[in-house]
């Protein structure tokens, strides 16, 4: 592998001749490929029976495996049904290291692709609110449709600076992931362009965008809330001393001791010069553990302390900088929908006839939560958001259709995000059929089955729409996620 001479010097300056040789070998290496279960359409222990792959246990996480580089999870069948989400080894640390819980709200601001977020959302079981940032415009494309493909209903996604969101969401989430931008050395073995744009992209200029991202992330964080900070970077100015220069600031935080396993180990207070314990952060290096190299850090903040005003007891106010959201004791989850009709909040009594009409005559169950009208598209989230009045939103909840003169027109992500159960017309394919690839190209299939609006679904896991004409399946598959091939 072709490095730039200047991170070849700075590595060797870091690590000593001994452990820099043994980092440079492992460069030179293979690199780990990996898939995490979406335990929102799978379960782990049914997944490992249905699975085509051969799968060996990431140690550091329950849902991830690793994959042979030979195989090509990206064209099967179940990867088109949400069932995984490919994703690095070590990138799967913090999104697990972070702990979210169902009932909660919680942000992940530097969310694009989306491989945390979806993470993050297994773990919530569509409950609670997650909130997925990326403050750029085309990587939220990306970010969207890993959301839609993974079934995820509880999450807002945002197109916004981190400083733009305390205006709507200040002291409003109880865990917040920062997986910062970075200069990615972590990623040289994994992508040869990562190497190349280093000097393009040095961490000087990426400490000047952790920095204020940490700060306004302060503000949207209550007290008591958890904070988990990553990196895929070696770099000593965008871990250690990035984290305790917040920690100077912010002496309400601590750091949360992070599990020393298989390999995984903690950080070096020798870069940091400060006193911090920085044995109780991890990293993970390409030398050390079966996985590229990332750094992760946990924070708690402490209870009772005003991320504004500093003073114990003294809590901030959501949304105070614009008058968008309410006290923390009185959050959009208490408030009445006759309160936000303008908004497009609305419940499921007072939605247009044809949406009732299509959930009467092709689905099984109610779908329950709150509803929200944007225009001619209709969403749902499990709890009320605060206003987000004043903020680039790509995506209002579980985009569930659109209204169209009179009649209501399914999303894609409806259909994926529900179990072949729900239902009333459900086809049946097998992952090994020639059908479930014509179905992925977007053609039509020579199937008979009852007349009407039908999920297709492969070995039993929602794929998308067609409808069912009698002796033919027309396909509804969305055009830009048809495989070519």
């Amino acid at each position: 592998m072709k490095l730039p001479v200047a991170f070849r010097d700075k590595m060797l300056s870091l690590l000593g001749e001994s452990e820099y040789s043994e980092f440079i070998e492992a460069l030179n290496g293979d690199r780990q490929y990996g898939l995490r279960v979406n335990r929102l359409k799978i379960e782990v222990e049914k997944f490992k029976k249905l699975s085509p792959f051969g799968l060996e246990p990431v140690p550091w996480t329950e849902d991830g495996f690793y994959i042979s580089g030979e195989d090509a999870p990206g064209r099967h069948p179940y990867y088109h049904a949400g069932l995984y989400y490919i994703q690095e080894p070590s990138a799967m640390l913090p999104g697990m290291i972070l702990g979210a819980q169902p009932g909660e709200r919680i942000l992940d601001l530097c969310a694009a692709p989306g491989g945390k977020t979806v993470q993050i959302a297994a773990a919530m079981r569509g409950k609670g609110l997650l909130v997925s940032n990326d403050i750029n415009a085309e990587r939220v494309k990306a970010l969207v449709k890993n959301i839609e493909l993974c079934g995820v209903r509880n999450a807002v996604v945002l197109n916004e600076s981190p400083e733009k969101l305390v205006c709507n969401f200040e002291g409003y989430f109880d865990r917040i992931l920062i997986d910062a931008p970075c200069s990615g050395e972590g990623m040289f073995r994994k992508d040869d362009s990562a190497a190349r744009s280093w000097e393009s992209f040095k961490c000087e200029r990426c400490t000047q965008l952790q920095e204020p991202i940490l700060r306004n992330a302060d503000k949207l964080l209550k007290p008591g809330g958890t904070l988990v900070y990553s990196t895929c970077t070696f770099s000593p100015e965008e871990d250690e001393r990035m984290i305790a220069g917040f920690l100077r600031e912010h002496p309400d935080y601590s750091l949360v001791e992070i599990p020393k396993i298989a390999g995984i180990e903690g950080g070096r207070p020798q870069w940091a010069n400060e006193d911090v314990d920085f044995t109780k952060v991890a990293r993970l290096w390409p030398h050390r553990v079966r996985g590229e190299g990332h750094f992760v850090a946990k924070l708690v903040k402490a209870e009772g302390v005003s991320s504004v005003t500093g003073i114990t007891g003294i809590t901030s106010v959501t949304g105070s900088c614009c008058n968008a959201g309410s006290t923390p004791d009185n959050t959009a989850k208490k408030t009445n929908s006759s309160d936000r009709r303008g908004e497009g909040i609305t419940s499921y009594d007072e939605l247009p006839e044809s949406f009732k009409e299509f959930v009467r005559e092709n689905l099984n169950e109610m779908l329950e939560g709150v509803y929200l009208i944007k225009g001619h598209n209709l969403y749902q989230l499990p709890e009320q958001p605060p206003s987000l009045n004043g903020l680039k939103v790509a995506k209002f909840g579980w985009f569930l259709g659109t209204f169209e003169k009179n009649r209501f027109e399914p999303s894609h992500s409806m259909v994926t995000a529900l179990g072949a159960f729900a239902f009333k017309r459900v086809a049946y394919l097998n992952s090994g059929s020639r059908e479930v690839g014509s179905y992925l190209k977007g053609e039509t299939l020579m199937l008979e089955g009852e007349k009407g609006l039908t999920a297709v679904c492969v070995d039993g896991y929602t794929l998308g729409w067609a409808k069912q004409t009698g002796d033919m399946l027309k396909n509804l598959y969305p055009k830009g996620w048809r495989r070519l091939s």
